[in-house]
């Protein structure tokens, strides 16, 4: 299997952290790209038409995009029904909470894009929607936090994780004691220890 990716990108975190989980990275090969969302890798290009990363193939040369698609491939192939539950209710816990982490990381992304934009060309009532919906994500797991190990508390946590990263000014755990409480046990995992962002602590 292969897996074209970027080292600071919280999707590919996901894919990275289930595959350790699952005991999987070993047979993954990596190759590192040197992508933005102005200038896609002509080898992303090849696997995903969309251009984004994580770019997944695997063993048989199928091609496979975007990061959710890629976690279910590898829990079907470890037999797995622990992270993508296979009882109903749990299930749809799991991809409840990972919708509302893939939301979150959504909005935040675009508030970045606009950040990286010259200060003429930002649009200020744009950054403000998608923050609010940044703010509403985290106050409703606050509420309640995730419970157990599942892939909505894999892809809840890289979007926490990502925000430590990109936006260590919104400080989130200032109104989300609980969470950030869950966040730190969840931290301590060796699959999420171990796939930090470059040049994060």
């Amino acid at each position: 299997m292969k897996l074209k990716f970027g080292p600071n990108s919280p999707y590919v975190r996901k894919v990275m952290v289930l595959a350790i989980e699952l005991g999987l990275e070993g047979r993954i090969e990596k190759e590192l790209v040197n992508h933005s969302p102005y200038e896609p890798d002509q080898g992303v290009l090849a696997i995903n038409p969309l251009g984004k990363i994580p770019a997944f193939v695997t063993d048989e040369g199928m091609a496979l995009f975007d990061s959710d698609v890629i976690c279910e491939y590898l829990s079907v192939l470890a037999g797995d029904t622990v992270w993508f539950p296979a009882e109903r209710s749990a299930r749809w816990h799991a991809l409840r909470y990972n919708a509302l982490a893939n939301g979150l990381l959504e909005a935040a992304q675009l508030v970045r894009l606009e950040q990286v934009r010259p200060v003429a060309f930002r649009y200020g009532n744009w950054v403000q929607a998608q923050t609010a919906k940044v703010l509403r994500a985290i106050a409703s797991l606050e509420s309640k936090p995730p419970a157990g190990v599942d892939i909505g508390s894999i892809a809840v946590a890289c979007a926490l994780g990502w925000l430590d990263y990109r936006f260590a000014e919104l400080a989130w755990r200032e109104a989300a004691p609980q969470l950030a409480e869950w966040f730190g046990e969840f931290s301590g995992r060796v699959s999420f220890a171990s796939t930090r962002h470059r040049g994060q602590k």
